[in-house]
């Protein structure tokens, strides 16, 4: 495998839901009292845990079969130029340049990304928006993969 990255929520966000949490139960626990509270921080930690580890379940991976994000692959063969996107080209092309056919997998805590266009007219997906915390080094394995594989 040439790059992994798994999207996880960063720890901030584990952070907030915490802080959200200890509040939603002191709240309780005041007006309904302790075992009406312990029952509610059972069910408010089970269910930020469940949410936030789902929201950071996908991963990015580069390897011989192609560039697999989350389930969906996309083969070599049909992989075409590749760019490294910072903060504000990212958020432009997902705003006012974006296509509403392309593939894009965003986390609202990742600010770059790496554009990937698809080299296959059968393909509804102009190209793919994945976003990372390393869009450099992912754009890279990218470019050295394709480039073996297209040699």
């Amino acid at each position: 495998m040439d790059y992994h990255e798994r999207l996880t929520a960063p720890a901030w966000y584990w952070l907030v839901a915490i802080v959200f949490g200890v509040s939603s139960v002191v709240a309780v626990g005041f007006w309904y009292g302790p075992w009406v509270a312990a029952a509610g921080a059972l069910v408010v930690t089970a269910a930020t845990t469940v949410l936030l580890a789902w929201a950071g379940r996908t991963d990015v991976a580069v390897n011989e079969k192609g560039l697999r994000v989350g389930p969906s692959v996309l083969e070599w063969p049909y992989v075409g130029r590749v760019e490294a996107l910072d903060a504000e080209a990212t958020r432009e092309l997902l705003g006012v340049k974006a296509d509403a056919r392309a593939f894009t997998v965003e986390k609202a805590w990742l600010t770059e990304s790496v554009v990937v266009t698809v080299d296959d007219a059968a393909d509804p997906h102009p190209y793919w928006v994945i976003g990372s915390r390393r869009p450099a080094q992912l754009a890279d394995a990218i470019e050295r993969r394709r480039a073996e594989v297209r040699a």
